[in-house]
């Protein structure tokens, strides 16, 4: 019934995109810097550029959630 009405618990789309801005993002970042500057051992300086782009969308989206009303007072913590 949650789905419905994409109702979301605190922090969700914060979760959610942090691991495909780190695919979508951060490893071809660190593909391009690893090949410019010729050593592939940069490929691990992407991954937190994209951890940042990927977390930076999801709060936007969890704010956005917030202002919308869709936002239950629960955070879900592993």
């Amino acid at each position: 019934m949650l789905g419905l009405h994409k109702i979301v618990s605190k922090n969700h789309y914060r979760y959610t995109w942090m691991s495909p801005g780190m695919a979508a993002f951060g490893i071809p970042l660190g593909v391009v810097f690893g090949t410019s500057l010729g050593n592939m051992a940069f490929l691990a300086i992407g991954l937190p550029i994209g951890m940042a782009i990927g977390i930076s969308v999801g709060s936007a989206m969890d704010k956005k959630a917030s202002e919308e009303g869709r936002q239950i007072n629960l955070e879900i913590t592993y």
